[in-house]
């Protein structure tokens, strides 16, 4: 595969660069270097209380030599398993100074997750909330953890009397015990891993992704840049750090720019609004999902969201009416963007423009700096593809992964010389601008034509009455797979299966329509936002 013409060059913004000299670098420095040049400035704030940079590096300090004295040495990874609140930023680049890898749990994750990430990555020391010990306790025995350190919401203070193993260690006694003297540890960037980041497993068994400190580093300088941030930026963090997403675009972000990070621990509607205007938040990355649920909110109207500069929207597709009144309710941008684990995350988004000149409806937008992109064939994935022709998405980047953990076989299958096989259908128009078809493993076969569920979604999200959706195929022994349509419905909306199939199926070919619609109170979503397509279609 070759990428010699660059279309979407001539619609970069003027002031975004095409390229980045990027520091040799660990991603703790970044939060060293602010530190040093802005060490009053207020990096956090979660509940009533802010924690400056100073503070935060010298706190991350503290836990790397707590982690040191339980044993920890450059490679080790070391699992943290909280929710958004300063004990995971701590404990995230306390981890990176003690030379370890950060491999973030998600909090909604059963036991039988939890054991297969800390199995796989082999972690033998882990953070967790006071609230999720017994997740750990029931599964440590199948485990290589040795120590296990556990805090709770309120101020770095676990709950007394829940703990009956040893080796449970406090998170608050241990900061307070340990030196704040900077540990010497010595990182290669480019080959040193900051993060073994799991990809969500809709498709198979969890994989972790090996990103390095030049990996993260690249990324957040890069998408730092397509936003045009600044240290007068403050970021509103609802979207899970525990997720590649939330981590680069709502936490390394803002700490390079030396910018104010809100913290939200649950997406909870009323509260982010009110977050919004108390903080006067300027900048918020999050899911369709979550701008949909805010504007559904019935005190919308009560809350002053002027702050807001940009807005990012990823992990699913951003319907375009969604997408049109976030931006008349806050006066702000949104913008559609791209990205996955495998690229540290992001490697697309339309231009940052609030005269909205540079939206393209269904659009991923644009390759950010650095990040190359073309469209290769499905069979091979070897040649590249002409504009406008459908295939496969491949990136090439400095944000791309070193590979699977611990996965030769599954890595020689996504990297081909350096590039990225996304594993999403997709298309290049004429200005370099990017259009996401749908999944290569969603695909619908029904008889000899391939149906897109992306292409069917859209059209139900065209109905007033549809909050949610999602389609997958459904088996049929003579024609293979039939599109089959789980959906939500608006608050006080009503409508019948029969007028659903009609209302789209009047809009595509006989072979793409809709034979059967369940509809379903809430439909299983990931902790990026995503609707579970393969969760649906495995359930009877």
């Amino acid at each position: 595969m070759t990428m010699e013409i660059r279309p979407w060059f001539s619609k970069y913004p003027a002031d975004v660069p095409r390229t980045i000299n990027y520091p040799d670098v660990s991603l703790q420095e970044l939060l060293h270097e602010t530190a040093k040049d802005y060490p009053e400035k207020i990096a956090l704030t979660c509940f009533e209380r802010e924690i400056t940079y100073a503070q935060l590096d010298l706190l991350s300090n503290r836990f790397a030599n707590a982690l040191a004295k339980l044993g920890v040495v450059k490679g080790d990874r070391v699992g943290v398993f909280l929710p958004n609140i300063p004990q995971f930023i701590i404990a995230y680049f306390g981890v990176l100074k003690a030379g370890g890898v950060v491999t973030s749990i998600s909090p909604l994750h059963r036991e039988r997750e939890v054991e297969h990430q800390l199995c796989d990555s082999q972690a033998q020391t882990m953070v967790v909330l006071d609230t999720l010990f017994g997740v750990v306790e029931n599964i440590w025995a199948k485990t290589k953890l040795k120590n296990v350190i556990a805090t709770g919401l309120q101020d770095y203070k676990p709950q007394t009397g829940l703990f009956s193993k040893q080796d449970v260690w406090s998170f608050k006694q241990l900061l307070e015990e340990a030196s704040e003297t900077p540990l010497e540890i010595s990182i290669n960037p480019s080959e040193d891993l900051a993060a073994l980041q799991y990809t969500g497993g809709t498709t198979g068994t969890a994989k972790g992704a090996m990103l390095t400190h030049s990996n993260l580093v690249s990324n957040a300088m890069a998408f730092a840049a397509w936003i045009k941030g600044t240290g007068k930026d403050v970021f509103l963090a609802a979207l899970p750090l525990f997720h590649i997403y939330g981590m680069t675009t709502s936490m390394n972000v803002p700490i390079g720019l030396a910018s104010k990070i809100v913290l939200v621990p649950k997406f909870e509607p009323a509260k982010v609004l009110e977050a919004i205007q108390r903080h006067k938040a300027t900048v918020y990355c999050g899911s369709p999902t979550m701008y949909s649920i805010l504007l559904a909110n019935p005190e919308l109207g009560k809350y002053d969201l002027k702050s807001i500069r940009v807005c990012i929207s990823g992990a699913s597709p951003l319907p375009p009416q969604v997408q049109n009144k976030f931006m008349e309710v806050t006066g702000g941008f949104l913008a559609e963007g791209y990205g996955l684990t495998e690229a540290s995350p992001v490697t697309h988004c339309t231009p940052v423009d609030k005269s909205m000149k540079t939206v393209k409806v269904g659009s991923i937008g644009l390759p950010i700096p650095d990040t190359e992109a073309c469209i290769v064939d499905l069979e091979t994935g070897e040649r590249t593809l002409g504009t406008g022709e459908t295939g496969e998405l491949a990136v090439k980047g400095p944000q791309v992964m070193a590979g699977y953990w611990r996965k030769p076989q599954e890595t020689a299958l996504v990297l081909h010389n350096g590039w990225l096989l996304t594993g999403d259908i997709a298309r290049m128009d004429e200005d370099g601008y990017f259009y996401i078809t749908d999944r290569k493993k969603d695909l619908i076969k029904y008889k000899d034509y391939s149906v897109y569920p992306r292409e069917l979604e859209d059209v139900l999200y065209e109905h007033l009455a549809v909050k949610l959706c999602a389609v997958v195929g459904k088996p049929e022994p003579v024609v293979g797979e039939v599109p089959k349509a789980f959906i939500v419905l608006k608050e006080r909306a009503t409508a019948s299966a029969e007028e659903v199939m009609a209302f789209v199926n009047g809009k595509v070919a006989p072979y793409k329509a809709i034979r059967e619609v369940e509809f379903r109170r809430e439909l299983p979503i990931s902790g990026a936002g995503k609707v579970l397509r393969r969760q649906l279609k495995e359930q009877p």
